[in-house]
C-alpha cells in the first residue's frame, strides 16, 4: 500500500467523521422543537415520571408534567446555545457565553431549589461572567479592527519600537565612545 492510497483513506476517515458529527448537530436542531414540546405528551397530575435512565419527580412545582417543562424551557435553549458556540468560528464567539451562563444557572436553579424561587437570583452570577467575557470580547474586537480595518499591527509596531530603542542605546554607547576619544586625544 502506498503513501497516496494511506492518505487518501485517512482523509475518506476524516471526512466520514466530520459528516457523523455535523449529521448529529443538524438531527439535534432539527429536532429540538420535537423535544422542547414533548411534555405536552407526559401525564397531567402526576408526582413523578419514570424514564428509561431516570425519573423525574414534581420538586415543587405543581405536578412532574411542569416540571419537565421548566427543565425543557432551560436545556433546550441551552444546548443551541452550546452547539452554537461550539460551531461557531467567529471573533465573537466568545459572547455566546453570556447566554450559555444565564440558562446553566437558570437550570440548575430550577433543578436544585424548589419552584418558589425559579429565575430571581441568577442575574449576580451572570452579571460576574458577563464582567469577564466583555472585555475579553472587547479586547479581540479591538485587536482585529486595529488590524483589519486600520490596517495596525501591533507585533510590527512593537518591533519596530523595539528597533528603534536599539538605535538609540547605539547612538548612546556611539557619543560614550567619542567623548571617551576626544578626553584620549586631550591628553596625547
Amino acid at each position: 500500500m502506498g503513501i497516496h492510497s494511506y492518505m487518501c483513506m485517512r482523509g475518506e476517515k476524516k471526512v466520514r467523521k466530520r459528516l457523523i458529527i455535523e449529521g448529529i448537530i443538524t438531527l439535534v436542531i432539527a429536532l429540538s422543537p420535537v423535544m422542547f414540546y414533548s411534555y405536552k405528551y407526559m401525564p397531567n397530575d402526576t408526582e413523578s415520571l419514570d424514564f428509561w435512565l431516570f425519573e423525574v419527580t414534581s420538586n415543587g412545582f405543581a405536578d412532574a408534567r411542569t416540571a419537565v417543562w421548566f427543565y425543557l424551557l432551560k436545556i433546550i435553549p441551552l444546548v443551541l446555545l452550546i452547539t452554537w458556540f461550539v460551531t461557531n468560528k467567529q471573533w465573537w464567539y466568545h459572547a455566546i457565553l453570556i447566554p450559555i451562563s444565564m440558562y446553566s444557572f437558570q437550570l440548575y436553579s430550577v433543578i436544585t431549589n424548589n419552584s418558589k424561587q425559579v429565575d430571581e437570583n441568577e442575574i449576580f452570577y451572570v452579571i460576574a461572567v458577563t464582567m469577564v467575557v466583555v472585555p475579553v470580547v472587547y479586547f479581540i474586537r479591538v485587536k482585529l479592527i486595529d488590524k483589519h480595518v486600520h490596517g495596525i499591527d501591533l507585533d510590527a509596531m512593537d518591533t519596530e519600537l523595539q528597533i528603534l530603542k536599539e538605535k538609540e542605546e547605539l547612538r548612546k554607547e556611539r557619543e560614550k565612545l567619542e567623548q571617551r576619544q576626544h578626553t584620549l586625544s586631550k591628553k596625547m
